[in-house]
């Protein structure tokens, strides 16, 4: 068993899995799963968990070099436009793309981790980076 971190195993794996420039989608409740795409469904009851948890949890273990975002998070989620400038900050690049554009992306994705968010647009395409 693990001391600290993420504990949840299949999350742990596919990160420890994802290469350069692979990407890992976290999303909200709404977000349909692309078929194909495997979904680890992590949603209990709406807002639990919560989309900032499962980031933070997720963000702790993976190096990311990137994160894709839908625009309409200017005029729908206050959260999820302070969190792009937090990454900003931090280095990361920061993309935005359209809702729909941003779901067909997701087909690409090794995975999608469905939280129980219940907040607009709370999704975001992580990109790995490497770490040297």
């Amino acid at each position: 068993m693990r001391r600290q971190g993420l504990l949840h195993a299949e999350l742990n794996r596919l990160i420890a899995a994802l290469g350069h420039t692979d990407t890992l989608v976290i999303a909200d409740v709404g977000l349909p799963v692309p078929a194909g795409v495997p979904c680890i469904d992590l949603a209990v009851l709406p807002g639990l968990p919560s989309f900032a948890d499962v980031f933070e949890a997720v963000y702790a273990e993976l190096a990311v070099e990137a994160v894709t975002l839908a625009s309409e998070i200017h005029a729908r989620n206050g959260a999820m436009v302070a969190l792009a400038e937090r990454l900003k900050g931090e280095g990361v690049a920061v993309n935005e793309v359209g809702h729909q554009a941003f779901k067909q992306r997701c087909t690409v994705a090794r995975a999608v981790v469905r939280t129980g968010e219940t907040s607009p647009y709370a999704n975001v395409i992580l990109h790995a980076g490497v770490t040297f």
